[in-house]
């Protein structure tokens, strides 16, 4: 599993606290390339290490990636394939914004096909412009479903679309009709996260300085108890909390997360999770966009404990009981079964029942 952090952006997302550095000349892609290729090359025998990669996974994540130039890419993955990491992948996710899909147009989405991406991931948030404009979204919702069309008229067969509720200024009558809009272009995967107020974003001033009420639970509960239902009734598989997919187009690369298997980010910001025995050691890059360097902690066995309890019951796919009543509070433990906080997900593994996802935090944080 390889990420690759592209911190570019035309312009800043409301609630978004991601490191991006604006994208205004073309000297600053090639700064931003250099680096990458270089950590590449310094990382070299880490990237070839067959047996440090299960999941033969690419994805470019930002910032906006669809902003980098295609030559850009090409260099990146030249280097990647000189580690012995090339096309094809068994899954290459690019993320997109829909304005620059549009504007780049179909050549664009045919060279990215030709490079072996595989996957789209299409930023389109809302299809309500008010809220866009709010948001500070480049596009608007005409573009966003313009962009899928033209997407799919190129040859992607895997798109994904990632939408956002639980604002306090939505309306269910028009996150219905978000859903409504999204699930007429048949994404094959969908992912819905809740507004939060991050540290570093324009909303946390907002919030901060009295401009912006953040939603009540109620409202959020509501919203995302319409999403379960509607996406359920049009055929998609809730496997993560924030994410459905029609079935067979479950995310690879973001299910080796939860998992816990190793990967390696490259660029300013990323992080990376490698092992030494049965040591998992975190690492992460700084944020900034050249001479960047890497820090790293070893995680101990309470760490991986925590860590495997918390990525494994955000899935439908759960966690084993076996390995979770050897590593957990057994009264909490029987309790919680007890009241159905976590139920039979098949064979010998426990999960969090979709009606609960919404509170999977509160019965984590019991376990852990």
């Amino acid at each position: 599993m390889i990420y690759v952090h592209v911190p570019f952006c035309q312009r800043f997302c409301t609630y978004c606290d991601f490191y991006s550095e604006m994208a205004e000349n073309p000297v600053v892609f090639e700064r931003y390339v250099s680096g990458v290729c270089e950590e590449i090359r310094r990382r070299h025998d880490e990237l070839a290490a067959a047996d440090s990669f299960l999941l033969n996974t690419l994805y470019f994540g930002g910032g906006t990636p669809s902003l980098l130039p295609i030559d850009a890419l090409g260099q990146i993955l030249e280097a990647l394939r000189r580690t012995g990491h090339s096309s094809p992948f068994a899954e290459f996710t690019m993320e997109a914004n829909p304005e620059d899909i549009v504007q780049r147009g179909p050549d664009y989405l045919r060279e990215l096909l030709r490079m072996g991406v595989n996957r789209l991931s299409i930023g389109i948030q809302s299809f309500d412009d008010a809220i866009l404009r709010w948001m500070n979204r480049r596009h608007d919702a005409a573009t966003a479903e313009k962009a899928v069309r033209m997407a799919r008229e190129a040859g992607f067969g895997n798109i994904s679309v990632d939408l956002i509720f639980g604002l306090s200024q939505l309306e269910d009558s028009v996150w219905k009709g978000t859903l409504d809009r999204t699930l007429a272009l048949k994404p094959e995967h969908i992912s819905s996260y809740q507004l939060s107020v991050e540290g570093e974003s324009a909303l946390a001033a907002m919030v901060a300085a009295g401009k912006y009420e953040e939603a009540g639970e109620e409202q959020c509960k509501r919203q995302y108890d319409i999403l379960c239902q509607r996406l359920a009734a049009a055929g998609y598989h809730h496997y993560e909390i924030s994410n459905f997919a029609k079935p067979g187009y479950e995310a690879k690369h973001n299910g080796g997360y939860w998992e816990r298997i190793p990967y390696a980010g490259l660029g300013p910001g990323a992080h990376s999770l490698r092992f030494e025995g049965s040591t998992g050691i975190r690492s992460w890059n700084d944020c900034r966009l050249t001479d960047y360097r890497s820090t790293e902690e070893r995680l101990g066995e309470e760490d991986a404990r925590t860590e495997t309890i918390m990525l494994s019951l955000r899935t439908a796919a759960g966690i084993d009981e076996t390995w979770l009543r050897s590593h957990t509070d057994a009264s909490t433990l029987t309790s919680l079964l007890a009241e159905g906080a976590l139920v039979s997900a098949g064979g010998s593994r426990l999960r969090i029942p979709e009606t609960r996802f919404f509170v999977s935090d509160e019965i984590i944080r019991e376990l852990v």
